[in-house]
């Protein structure tokens, strides 16, 4: 009974995939049909460091920013560091170096956006918002992680030196609760949980709120001004999120991660509200993150964990207004680090465990494919049950391989199309290692994705 059913669920995926060219146009068609007229678009990866994940996906935002209208790409990355990138793409700022503009990703793993593919993007961004006249058209980019405390308080203190002087002043006493001369994260995390620090939440709390009114006290008309406006206000709200963050390392594993994720989505949602305040205009957004954030949290054994993610909260608060797309793959390479601040690696990925949904889809007809998770009543109701699945990180151990990279999940409920791509390559950084932010802990941590 068992065989005939694994039978009939390969003959109905061999019908329902869609053969996938990573550089042919007319193989997106599909997604962009299935996409419609969604406003959030939510693009995953199975690692942290594969090539044609990246390209694909910078594929397809190309596509929907031309072809869609779609205005803002955020990634998973420090809000900070990827307005250096905007600030580049508008043209604005001190630096109209495409190398400069990704410098500030020096904090491990660096290779996630100081990467080649990274580079060449953002130049064709680049070159698009030139060929606008209308600052208001332009593609903006934006960042959705909390990881950089100190430099969302120099940025906060920053501009309030420029714009309000005195409020400046009180920003330096409220944010010295940290001592963030020799601040350490995981030093201020042991002491507050064990009550031998006061926490900074009334300081940081406090500052918000002084942010919040400043800034709503200024009215703004042109889009560069609000811009900056937007920019100053959200890392008063990371540095908020990111003081919670900190204080409750020391708590169940869980209690991070929704801190971290229920973070993305208040940026998202934020974004989406400066975007149609400025622009007037329903907001087009177009998210880049790990498949573990992007699928929907219920459908996998994280809920069981008492974890929510960006995929699952999206879809809460926006429905039928979002489209999430994950990606696969069986064999090739990645670039990835073998523990905590290590060196970028070049590693083999092994062949797939039995069960999972990749040995699944390396046995099918076509290697690289596209499956519409939701075209065929049949196909769902037969990957409906939990099968595990593949998530790389920042950090990869083929030697714990089953334990370290593999988690249930029920797919149909986890996204909304599946790209597989059977054998795939490493991404290419630009440099041999990365460089810590002393103070700051590296981006994905602890959980590496």
């Amino acid at each position: 009974m068992k065989n005939s059913i694994f039978e009939k669920l390969v003959t109905l995926l061999n019908e329902n995939i869609t053969a996938f060219d990573l550089t042919d146009r007319v193989s997106y068609q599909p997604l962009l049909e299935a996409i419609g007229d969604s406003r959030i678009v939510l693009m995953g990866e199975a690692t942290h460091g594969t090539q044609e994940f990246y390209q694909a996906r910078m594929n397809l935002s190309e596509f929907l920013i031309k072809e869609k209208g779609f205005q803002a790409i955020a990634i998973e990355g420090d809000w900070t560091s990827a307005y250096q990138i905007d600030q580049y793409l508008q043209g604005v700022g001190e630096s109209n170096n495409p190398y400069q503009a990704l410098e500030d990703f020096k904090r491990f793993p660096a290779w996630m956006w100081r990467n080649k593919l990274m580079l060449s993007f953002i130049k064709k961004l680049r070159l698009h918002n030139d060929s606008i006249s209308d600052f208001n058209n332009k593609v903006s980019f934006y960042g959705l992680d909390l990881y950089c405390l100190h430099s969302a308080m120099q940025a906060v203190i920053d501009f309030l030196q420029s714009t309000f002087p005195k409020l400046a002043e009180q920003a330096v006493k409220r944010y010295a609760c940290f001592d963030h001369t020799t601040f350490d994260p995981q030093q201020y995390g042991y002491l507050t949980e064990h009550h031998l620090k006061k926490d900074c939440v009334k300081e940081v709390t406090e500052q918000l709120l002084e942010m919040q009114r400043h800034i709503y006290s200024k009215i703004e008309k042109d889009a560069e001004s609000k811009s900056k406006n937007f920019y100053a206000l959200q890392n008063a709200r990371l540095v908020k999120n990111s003081e919670s963050y900190y204080r409750s390392l020391f708590e169940p594993h869980y209690v991070t991660w929704n801190i971290r994720d229920q973070h993305m989505v208040d940026t998202i949602q934020n974004i989406i509200a400066h975007l149609e305040n400025t622009y007037n205009i329903p907001a087009k957004i177009i998210v880049w993150a790990h498949n573990s954030h992007v699928g929907d949290a219920r459908a996998t054994e994280m809920s069981v964990q008492q974890e929510v993610n960006l995929g699952q909260l999206v879809r809460e608060r926006f429905s039928t207004s979002c489209f999430s797309l994950g990606f696969s793959t069986a064999l090739g390479t990645v670039t990835a680090a073998s523990y905590w601040d290590g060196s970028a690696e070049y590693k083999n990925i092994i062949q797939p465990i039995e069960g999972s949904y990749e040995q699944l889809f390396h046995s099918l007809e076509l290697k690289n494919f596209i499956l519409n998770l939701k075209a065929d009543n049949e196909l769902s109701h037969l990957l409906n049950v939990s099968r595990l699945q593949r998530a790389i990180g920042v950090i990869y151990r083929p030697e714990t391989e089953r334990a370290s990279h593999y988690f249930f999940t029920r797919l149909p409920y986890q996204f909304d199309v599946l790209i597989h791509l059977d054998k795939t390559s490493y991404l290419e950084f630009l440099e041999d290692k990365a460089s810590n932010n002393q103070g700051e802990l590296p981006d994905t941590y602890p959980e590496g994705y």
